[in-house]
């Protein structure tokens, strides 16, 4: 089973997660994603698909026109896991 991250994992998420922020009233971690036009963020979203399935670990998201919000968490963990930080930084290296 997957493990929760630990304080020192959590102290740590600012620093090496930049514009990921905790969602208020959840164990999860968010980001908005702001492209061009509608295209452009579903270009994105198709690749975040291929990395989730790589991963084999799923987000949580929208699309609304040129915005992509994305909230992460390990349901098999009830909250932050290894799995969503490491899934948060093959994100932010698409960009």
């Amino acid at each position: 089973m997957v493990e929760k991250l630990d304080a020192a994992a959590r102290a740590a998420l600012a620093a090496t997660l930049p514009g990921w922020s905790p969602v208020e009233g959840r164990d999860a971690i968010r980001r908005r994603f702001v492209f061009r036009d509608f295209s452009e963020a579903w270009g994105f979203m198709a690749r975040v698909a291929l990395l989730a399935e790589k991963h084999d670990h799923h987000p949580e998201w929208s699309n609304v026109w040129n915005r992509v919000e994305i909230v992460l968490t390990t349901h098999d963990a009830g909250g932050l896991s290894e799995r969503d930080v490491a899934l948060a930084r093959a994100i932010d290296a698409l960009l």
